[in-house]
């Protein structure tokens, strides 16, 4: 990401109240400066000495301005039309005004993000295309064969391989329908974790280590939870442990744990180890974008056994 180099700048306040107190107070000093000076030098001597005074004064605004205010737009208009355009653009170092400074830095944040998301919506829909390609093939192939007129065993069979194919995508369209809704949140909130998980219902026993109030809605963290321990039980744990403070909360399982040649694959969409028996690889990404959605961040910690997921939320 572009960052902008902090140096001490006067605020856009002082510059727009200096220029204006200027402009205000140029023709007075120059009528007194008229007066005074008529008299010594002569009226039209005056006149013109205060006329480059004026001149000199309005040259160092003009400057100013264009160095504080102007060009820093200026260029922060240029670095935003070649984002849209999709160009690398190369954002100015410094920009004139703390203020301005401020809105460039939130301005190429934006600008990263929405790269960032078109990137990520390329291949996601590559990711997509890929999945949803072999169980298509495994119907057109298996209609194909249906229509040579095959033995009553050999439809069974063909049958069997259509519907089984159906079901692979309907069960990959049901988890990127709740992928989609992963961003939409319950609103803010916080929650203690023992009373959010009153009315949860899980596959295996679930035990609060430690229990704290959370920065988040009790129908958010219901939901997170659900996803994370219905992802352990598939992958053969037994039993879940969560340990929460105000601002952390982690989820402890005692299954296998995960592979060090998995653990930085875990959140990227439709990775799974389970795909013979069904898998997606959607459960991870899923809360993964859930967390993002409620403004905290997800990781896989280190253990000695089984696997730690860990929620951050920022203070």
């Amino acid at each position: 990401m572009s960052r902008v180099t902090r140096k001490w700048r006067p605020p856009l306040a002082l510059i727009l109240g200096g220029t204006l107190l200027a402009v205000f107070l140029m023709p007075l000093r120059g009528l007194v400066y008229l007066r005074l000076w008529g008299n010594v030098l002569g009226w039209g001597e005056a006149a013109w000495l205060i006329f480059w005074l004026a001149f000199a004064a309005t040259s160092v605004l003009a400057v100013l301005l264009w160095r504080l205010v102007l060009r820093p737009v200026t260029a922060l208009t240029t670095y935003a039309q070649a984002k849209k355009r999709g160009a690398d653009a190369i954002a100015p170092a410094q920009f004139g005004t703390p203020e301005l400074g401020t809105l460039a830095t939130s301005v190429m944040a934006m600008g990263d993000s929405l790269n960032s998301r078109a990137e990520g919506l390329r291949a996601y829909a590559n990711h997509v295309t890929h999945e949803l390609k072999s169980p298509l093939t495994a119907i057109r192939g298996a209609a194909e064969l249906l229509q040579a007129d095959p033995s009553a065993a050999d439809r069974t069979a063909l049958s069997a391989t259509i519907a089984d194919a159906a079901a692979r995508m309907q069960t990959l369209l049901d988890d990127l329908a709740r992928h989609a809704r992963a961003s939409e949140s319950a609103g803010p909130g916080a929650a203690r974790l023992s009373r959010a998980l009153d009315t949860l219902e899980v596959p295996i026993p679930l035990a609060i280590a430690e229990d704290a109030v959370l920065p988040m809605a009790a129908e958010d963290i219901r939901t997170i939870l659900t996803q994370l321990i219905r992802n352990a039980a598939e992958h053969g744990a037994t039993e879940v442990t969560l340990l929460a403070s105000p601002h952390r909360l982690a989820i402890t399982d005692n299954g296998p744990g995960i592979s060090a040649g998995n653990r930085d694959r875990v959140f990227d969409p439709f990775f799974t180890t389970r795909r013979a028996s069904g898998g997606t690889g959607m459960g991870l990404s899923i809360v993964r974008s859930l967390v993002e959605a409620r403004g905290g961040r997800i990781q896989l910690d280190d253990s000695q056994s089984g696997a730690t997921f860990v929620i951050v939320f920022d203070p």
